[in-house]
């Protein structure tokens, strides 16, 4: 079985010299949700109003992990559950070194489907992310308290700097898109002139 590991990282995007956290994954299901953001322009006598793209959103996976300490097999380490999902809460505490929480990079095996943004026709084989949320819920627990069992939900936004969006989108023009609301008396070439500086680019 592939282990899946959460490396944690400074916000340079490079290892902070932690030890990975690594554990059996074997899930039912992985989700991811990708959105763009559209505003909307409203007009005037039709039915519905225009869509102007203004941004896409950062892609998300939400992921969890159960942790179990009541195996019986031969040669099976007990787990101390409370001690490996508090690894887990520090995700989103605060480092005092960088004033923020750690950043995540996710692995897990070559054919792990990543994020798939931009042109690109391949995911990328890991998940680099902030961590928003992180829930941890305790279902069993022996004579003296201790938790056995748990279940941790992870939800993960994409991280990614804008060298790496530029370069992964891959734009072919610049981009020359703006939205001009014309008022009584305006004209085409009024329009053009104040746009471009020469009313004949009306054309």
């Amino acid at each position: 079985m592939v282990q899946l590991t959460f490396q944690l990282l400074k916000p340079d995007g490079t290892p902070d010299g932690s030890t990975p956290i690594s554990l059996e994954y074997s899930p039912s299901d992985l989700s991811f949700t990708k959105a763009a953001q559209y505003a909307e322009v409203a007009i005037p006598g039709l039915e519905q109003p225009i869509l102007q793209f203004v941004r896409g959103d950062a892609e998300t996976l939400t992921l969890d992990l159960f942790f179990d300490a009541t195996s019986t097999a031969k040669g099976v380490t007990k787990k101390d559950v409370a001690a490996e999902v508090n690894l887990f809460c520090k995700m989103v505490s605060i480092k005092g070194e960088h004033h923020m929480p750690p950043l995540i990079k996710v692995i897990w095996g070559d054919s792990f489907p990543g994020n798939a943004m931009g042109h690109s026709k391949t995911t990328e084989n890991f998940f680099k992310a902030v961590v928003l949320s992180v829930t941890r819920k305790y279902t069993l627990f022996n004579a003296s308290g201790a938790p056995l069992r748990a279940t941790v939900s992870l939800s993960l936004k994409r991280h990614a700097t804008i060298e790496e969006q530029v370069k992964e989108i891959g734009y072919k023009s610049a981009d020359h898109t703006r939205l001009h609301v014309v008022t009584d008396g305006e004209t085409l070439p009024l329009i053009a002139h104040d746009a471009f500086g020469d009313a004949g680019l009306w054309r």
